[in-house]
């Protein structure tokens, strides 16, 4: 493990690697349930699952060719964490994100991903003595979520852009979920990295089955980009990207890699830009500002405001 603040160039890749892992999420998210033609697209709840299933069938088949030893059925605690991460931090949020890019366009769907450091400074006042809100903080939050209230912008009760209201406003709750996901994964109990990721994962995998029920597998007519988008889905930010994460906070830490919120959206930007010509407004580019500008704000004002 490197030492605090010293973070060495094995580290730095490794977060690069994961930036582009978890950036590749929203391409191919558009990919899968095509955008631009949905009905040679798969539906949302048959893309979630079968990035998971694919997901955690390879991480467990690393587990296994590991010889991981999962904890006994007792371990309520253990257990019930790995239900949290696995529902709330991947299918819960997975299905809403896939949801609302049946509209969203990949950029504008990662932008909300800088937000969730808020959503983090927030909940962490209800379950960290250390982290109370203090005046700096509570300032961080009000520019950080006038960000977000600017990305929905003026007109959001009629449209913006070519993405839906609704289709936002899922993104940010798939914000809000990773936030949780965060503090649980923060007061989690000691695990292997390994099995950790393939316990949750394969939860998640379990859980999104019965989604399933409401798809008409009769109707799908799916193109090949669409199952070359469920592909890059399950084998970058599924599996690789849960391993490399394990792996990079035993290495470093939660806060380290908390960081990826403000590499992911300029990264996807990239990506959305080569691969289907997307742009974002300047209002896009002045919100996302905003969100990096509150959360600055919030972190300085945790550590130098005595509270209020």
């Amino acid at each position: 493990m490197s030492t605090p603040g010293h973070r060495n160039s094995l580290d730095w890749t490794l977060f690069a690697v994961l930036t582009v892992l978890w950036a590749l999420a929203y391409p191919g998210n558009r990919l899968a349930v095509n955008m631009s033609d949905p009905a040679h697209g798969f539906p949302p709840q048959l893309v979630t699952a079968a990035r998971l299933c694919i997901g955690a069938a390879i991480l467990m088949g690393i587990a296994i060719w590991k010889k991981e030893r999962f904890p006994p059925l007792t371990d309520w605690r253990r257990w019930g964490t790995l239900f949290v991460l696995g529902f709330i931090g991947m299918t819960a949020p997975f299905l809403a994100i896939t949801f609302a890019q049946r509209t969203v366009d990949s950029s504008l769907a990662a932008l909300y991903v800088a937000a969730a450091p808020l959503f983090v400074a927030g909940l962490a006042h209800f379950f960290f003595a250390a982290e109370r809100l203090t005046r700096g903080v509570v300032l961080g939050l009000i520019v950080g979520f006038s960000g977000v209230a600017l990305l929905f912008g003026p007109d959001a009760i009629s449209s913006f852009g070519s993405a839906s209201v609704g289709a936002q406003a899922l993104c940010l709750m798939a914000t809000m979920f990773y936030a949780i996901t965060t503090i649980t994964a923060r007061a989690a109990p000691p695990m292997s990295p390994i099995m950790m990721s393939a316990a949750f994962v394969t939860l998640a995998a379990l859980l999104s089955l019965p989604t399933l029920a409401g798809v008409d597998f009769a109707e799908l007519d799916p193109a090949p980009s669409a199952y070359a988008g469920i592909a890059i889905l399950a084998l970058a930010p599924t599996a690789a990207a849960s391993f490399l994460y394990m792996r990079l906070v035993a290495r470093t830490s939660a806060t380290f890699i908390s960081l990826t919120g403000y590499t992911i959206p300029v990264v996807t930007a990239l990506i959305a830009f080569f691969m289907f010509g997307e742009m974002q407004s300047f209002r896009s580019v002045a919100a996302y500002a905003l969100i990096l500008f509150g959360v600055w704000l919030s972190q300085k004002g945790a550590k130098k405001d005595p509270g209020i």
